[in-house]
């Protein structure tokens, strides 16, 4: 028998196409290893990136102030040994007046103390300067009361203009906007002590204080229709007595209520609304025992009134209405400079800010909104005795007891932003209590910025809230049965067109809910509830007459087909509860649900969290959807399979095995639903009010984050608060998806290790 041979065939594996081909997978395996690490380090990089910007835009909100010392020198004087009266600055900080005891108005550089003016206002004969006020922090207009119970109204104006090199060039003046005579408003001729003034396009009221009187005299304007000339019609009122000795006037800027210092220690709040019968409105204490109230000014805007006293506090107080829609003087916030006097009170003309000296030379930059503390600096050795800041806070001049005058520069860009601002609840300046409100910007300098964070913070989440609500439980429950129980060739359809639905785009979602769905929510109220209730009940009365069917009808529905029965069911359902609307409204609302909300106590607005969580939600169906079914699908089929081989029901297997196999996915897919209903922008955008409010109430709007961020970013100044508030707002929406991201993470590795065993 012959021998059989295997023939064993030999591979070279050092032929030069198996090198090549080696070299080239080796390159394509280096390719790969190496792209993907960039990518994702890029990935990190630029999402480290992200955060650093934001935060280089936001930290200056937190820096605290700074002064430098530009010069000194001597107080700019025509008559030796004349006490200041007054002291100001013009726009560009570049020129000073200062108003003396003898009636001279001297114009002079900032910068070293040279004069450039000299003005000599019109004091009458036989009497001298008794009294100055200023009409407002932001106002250039001052009064000056006389001993013979005259006064005198004037204003210090400055022209800018530019030469022919384009060098700005300033020209400084004194106007009489009521003529160069005095207007009387003591008519026995008693001295006036103490004077206040404001001016309105309506009305000139001047408030004076004699020995023993308090007068008022009212200067009502009337302008000729064709002339447009302007007369005068003038009425002189004595107010009603105050005990004690008057220290100060003060005036609001509506010209409702005078404020009286009292024995440096009270304030008593008149009212002065009424011409024919002024009142006293109230009249309380404003120090502690130990201290004297050592100087008193009006806040910008004439709300608020600063006291400082003899102890180095100073206090915020305004007029607050009580339960019975009384007004009260109520003490709002305190500062502390030091434990000296305060000597100075010099308020922001553009801000609600404020600085304070003291006489042993300390000075402290202060903001109300905030209640922050930017700076406490000693900046002389002696007592100051006159502060005066720029109009726009960047400088200040500060004239000390020995007669030097020394100009600082003031590095303050923020001081109307704290933690406490943002996160807190403030009370703001015309409002009963503290509150939370987002309000930046309004059509006057008066206003004070309101930038709580807090109601768009409650907007996003709540927003989120009732989109997850519908979106969730939907979107899950779909998932499920896609997966687990429908028939693979329609599930081969229903889940790319479920899918589809993620590409529409969110500005036309909103456009529909905004403009479509709100005014349909709106007449239909009653049957978006009922549909509710009406489309799950029915849900159920057709699944129980279904399997009430013979086997035979039942049967010719293949297993898995069953949903395409309950399309004609919802279709009917929905039509049947918008139909029965009205009927219902009227049996169970008086005819109109909205008009029953509101007499309940239930606001209603048309764009409100009703209709953003109908349509976010159906934008956030398909992400939760299409994560979950993978989830559900992807489970091994042996463990179901196992499961029902050991006799568990298919319900038993979903629950108990599926389930919890895919629980990190369907937790994953709702994480990442949750996140795209906090940074959505658009459906939120125009399908709200925008109203920044705090309220659960599923009728109201609100304003979230991302798109406060939309509408007010293109119209904020670049580098201002508002500005980088607006980014801090970015910073807090990318935090908040950060931490959330990294606990889902976090939380789906545990999940997935606790299963796995499954």
């Amino acid at each position: 028998m012959k021998e059989q041979t295997t023939y064993t065939p030999t591979v070279d594996l050092n032929t030069a196409s198996a090198k090549r081909y080696r070299r080239l997978r080796h390159f394509k395996d280096i390719f790969a290893k190496w792209g993907v690490a960039i990518g994702g380090i890029g990935v990190i990089v630029a999402i480290l990136l992200i955060f650093l910007y934001l935060m280089y835009e936001v930290m200056p909100l937190f820096k605290s102030a700074s002064i430098e010392k530009v010069s000194q020198y001597s107080l700019p004087a025509v008559a030796e040994q004349a006490k200041t009266l007054y002291l100001s600055m013009e726009e560009q900080a570049e020129i000073g007046i200062r108003v003396d005891e003898v009636g001279n108005a001297i114009f002079f550089k900032t910068n070293s103390g040279e004069i450039l003016k000299k003005h000599a206002l019109p004091v009458p004969a036989n009497s001298e300067v008794t009294a100055i006020a200023e009409a407002g922090p932001a106002t250039d207009e001052l009064a000056l009361g006389f001993s013979n119970g005259e006064v005198l109204v004037f204003k210090h104006e400055y022209k800018v203009s530019y030469g022919d090199n384009n060098q700005r060039q300033i020209d400084p003046s004194i106007e009489y906007p009521y003529g160069k005579e005095p207007v009387v408003l003591s008519e026995t001729g008693d001295a006036i002590t103490h004077i206040a003034i404001r001016d309105t396009e309506e009305a000139l009221v001047i408030a004076g204080a004699t020995n023993d009187k308090l007068l008022l005299n009212i200067l009502n304007k009337e302008e000729d229709f064709l002339t447009e000339e302007i007369t005068f019609e003038e009425e002189h009122l004595e107010l009603p007595k105050i005990t004690g000795d008057v220290k100060g006037l003060l005036i609001d800027p509506e010209q409702r209520w005078l404020y009286v210092t009292i024995n440096q220690t009270q304030i008593a709040v008149l009212n002065i609304a009424d011409r024919e019968h002024p009142k006293i409105n109230s009249v309380l204490n404003v120090t502690s025992g130990e201290y004297q109230l050592s100087q008193a000014k009006l806040l910008l805007g004439g709300v608020s009134l600063l006291l400082g006293d003899s102890g180095g506090n100073i206090s915020q107080w305004f007029l607050v209405k009580n339960k019975d829609s009384q007004w009260r003087l109520e003490q709002i916030r305190d500062f502390k400079l030091a434990e000296n006097n305060i000597t100075s009170i010099a308020p922001e003309h553009r801000r609600k800010g404020f600085l304070v000296a003291d006489d042993k030379g300390q000075i402290g930059i202060y903001n109300t909104t905030a209640h922050r503390s930017l700076i406490s600096e000693q900046i002389s050795d002696k007592p100051i005795e006159w502060l005066a800041v720029s109009p726009r806070g960047k400088a200040f001049l500060a004239e000390d007891h020995s007669g030097q005058l020394s100009f600082w520069n003031i590095d303050n860009e923020h001081p109307e932003i704290s933690w406490s601002s943002l996160w807190r609840e403030v009370w703001y300046e015309n409002y009963d209590e503290p509150a939370y409100i987002w309000q930046s910007s309004a059509s006057t300098n008066d206003f004070e910025p309101k930038m709580s964070l807090m109601p768009l913070a409650f907007g996003t989440l709540k927003a989120a809230f009732y989109a997850m609500l519908l979106a969730t439980p939907l979107a899950i429950c779909g998932a499920i049965y896609t997966a687990y129980f429908m028939a693979p060739a329609m599930r081969r359809k229903v889940k790319p067109v479920i899918e589809l639905m993620e590409a529409l785009p969110t500005v036309i979602l909103g456009f529909l809910a905004g403009l479509w769905l709100a005014p349909f929510v709106e007449d239909h109220l009653t049957g978006i509830f009922a549909l509710l209730m009406v489309v799950p009940i029915g849900f159920l009365l057709f699944s129980f007459g279904w399997h009430q069917l013979p086997d035979s009808i039942r049967h010719r529905v293949p297993d898995g087909w069953q949903p395409l029965l309950l399309i004609p069911v919802v279709i009917i359902l929905s039509w049947l509860a918008i139909t029965m609307s009205p009927t219902m409204e009227g049996v169970f609302f008086s005819g109109n649900m909205r008009s029953w909300l509101v007499e309940h106590g239930i606001s209603f607005d048309q764009r409100n969290a009703l209709v953003v969580g109908l349509a976010m939600g159906f934008a956030v169906i398909p992400t939760i959807f299409s994560i979950t079914e993978d989830a559900i699908f992807s489970v091994p089929k042996h463990l179901s399979y196992g499961s029902l081989a050991l006799g568990a029901t298919p319900w038993q297997t979903l629950t108990r095995v599926v389930l919890l196999t895919a629980s990190p996915g369907i937790f994953s897919a709702v994480m990442i639903g949750m996140g795209r209903a906090v940074g959505e922008t658009m459906i939120v955008l125009m399908a709200t009010g925008n109203t920044p409010i705090m309220d659960v109430n599923i009728f109201e709007g609100m304003r979230t984050l991302a798109a406060n961020i939309a509408v007010e970013m293109p119209e904020s100044e670049v580098g201002s608060s508002h500005y980088r508030v607006l980014f801090l707002a970015a910073l807090v929406l990318f935090l908040f998806t950060f931490v959330v991201n990294t606990m889902a993470e976090m939380i789906r590795h545990r999940l997935r290790k606790r299963y796995s065993s499954l």
